[in-house]
């Protein structure tokens, strides 16, 4: 466990415990909501809480839990002033709040009884999370070699993890072939005899069909993956995705286990996680019918919304969990099948919220009728603005503005026109070069996705909890690039 002691799973760890001498948050209102019981696309209306989850409200209410305002306008996540973590590591650094990222692995479980929960390597991943990820009891979703020897060097059991990826190499496919992963989801056909041939003699390697169910669900054109018109998965539509299932029954070293789907990123209602599980009901059911093979797992992946910005929606992870699993039992029954074994890949949603990015004001221009405010990272360590046009809610920490707000546009340092982090977002009109400026919604996709860019170098992870600071990743040093370039 870590060095400090944390409430045991299952209990309600809203509120993590507070830090000697820094006070605690106050806590959001919520307005009160209806709880109407919405009608799904293809079926009787469904009993549950609300689909979508309220706003998320309040100046902090996108913050790690343990945010707390200190004087002269700084910020405290984990016990630990921002203004302290920018002068003891530099800008730019990123920051994540250990606590808020364990209180969401346990809500995830809380959400999800008896049901697998991989968290998404993708999202982000370094060792410390791998260790916090083991600890609080999930699995891990990896996507390459890479993100495989790094869990498992970091003590991971490979028979929890499962290997995701449209086009996996021969390296990919050897490494979880020999560190024993314990599932592989095959994307394609041209994988199927690949891996068959790949497998030990007398073993088998259970593997999922990942299949798309023609579900248009995301927040952006280029992060939804359940329709047929995209490069993951194979189609129910079309007869891909039977074809492929017939071909895994017919190898002797393959297990086919069960089904997979993942209909994109960024959503924030339940309605589309209950016709996946329509649909691929259906599909388990013709399987059964003409295969008499009955598959005992079942899993939707993640995509789970989450707010970047106060009054945005999030997805409602206990409707989420309650509905999906009343869904499942009800259309099971109907189908005279037994309920699979349930697993959901969350990865934005536990690594996202938990996460903050520092940066300095290196200069302020105002042409053309606006104001530009640029910083010193940028695309190479966030790339998110300029692929799907995303919005965050930047704060001035560290001082006490003297004037009122004004809309800005924060840009980074790099060149590129789209080098644009937030968008007409409103900072004190008297920001300046030098002042600190804090990104909530900082975990997932922003690091993980990181370049070389201009060779500026990536920022460093930092963790925080009960008012300590600890280096997770270092930053990347000029000599750290150098030393790849052999090229003389």
């Amino acid at each position: 466990m870590s060095h400090h002691t944390l409430p045991p799973i299952g209990r309600d760890t809203t509120g993590m415990p507070p830090v000697a001498g820094v006070p605690p948050v106050a806590a959001v209102a919520v307005p009160p909501r209806t709880t109407a019981r919405p009608t799904s696309d293809d079926g009787p209306p469904v009993e549950g809480p609300p689909v979508e989850g309220p706003p998320v409200e309040g100046p902090l209410s996108v913050w790690p839990g343990s945010t707390t305002p200190l004087g002269h306008d700084d910020l405290a996540v984990g016990g630990v002033p921002l203004t302290e973590v920018a002068d003891r590591f530099g800008t730019p650094s990123y920051v994540l709040d250990e606590d808020e990222i364990r209180r969401r692995c346990r809500a995830y479980l809380r959400a999800f009884p008896d049901a697998e929960v991989y968290y998404a390597a993708k999202a982000f991943l370094c060792r410390a999370m791998v260790h916090w990820v083991r600890e609080e009891g999930l699995g891990l979703d990896v996507c390459s070699a890479g993100e495989l020897e790094l869990a498992v060097t970091t003590g991971f059991p490979p028979a929890r993890m499962v290997l995701h990826g449209n086009a996996k190499s021969p390296a990919d496919l050897r490494a979880a072939l020999r560190l024993g992963v314990g599932r592989i989801a095959l994307d394609n056909t041209s994988e199927i005899a690949r891996l068959a041939a790949a497998v030990p003699a007398g073993s088998r390697q259970k593997v999922l069909i990942r299949v798309v169910p023609g579900i248009a669900a995301g927040g952006h054109a280029k992060i939804r993956t359940g329709t047929d018109d995209q490069k993951f998965g194979l189609s129910i539509a079309d007869g891909s995705a039977q074809h492929a299932i017939a071909r895994v029954l017919s190898q002797p070293r393959l297990e086919l286990v069960g089904l997979h789907c993942h209909l994109g990123s960024q959503i924030t209602t339940v309605k589309p996680y209950l016709s996946a599980v329509r649909r691929l009901i259906g599909l388990l059911a013709r399987i059964r019918e003409q295969h008499g093979v009955t598959l005992p797992e079942l899993d939707l992946g993640g995509g789970h919304g989450v707010a970047y910005r106060p009054g945005e929606p999030a997805l409602d992870l206990a409707s989420l969990g309650a509905r999906i699993r009343a869904e499942l039992a009800r259309g099971c029954a109907a189908a005279g099948l037994p309920v699979p074994r349930l697993a959901v890949e969350p990865g934005r949603a536990i690594a996202g919220p938990a996460g903050v990015v520092l940066y300095r004001v290196l200069s302020v221009k105002r042409t053309g009728g606006r104001t530009f405010v640029a910083v010193d990272g940028g695309m190479s360590d966030n790339p998110r603005p300029a692929l799907y046009g995303v919005r965050y809610a930047p704060r001035l920490v560290g001082r006490d503005a003297a004037a009122a707000t004004e809309p800005v546009t924060v840009v980074g340092r790099h060149c590129e026109a789209g080098d644009v982090l937030a968008a007409d977002v409103p900072l004190p009109a008297d920001v300046r070069p030098g002042d600190l400026l804090a990104v909530p919604v900082a975990g997932a996709y922003q690091v993980s996705m990181a370049s070389g860019y201009n060779l500026v170098g990536r920022p460093p992870v930092v963790a925080v909890t009960a008012g300590h600071a600890r280096l997770l990743v270092r930053r990347e040093s000029l000599a750290d690039i150098q030393e790849r370039d052999i090229g003389l």
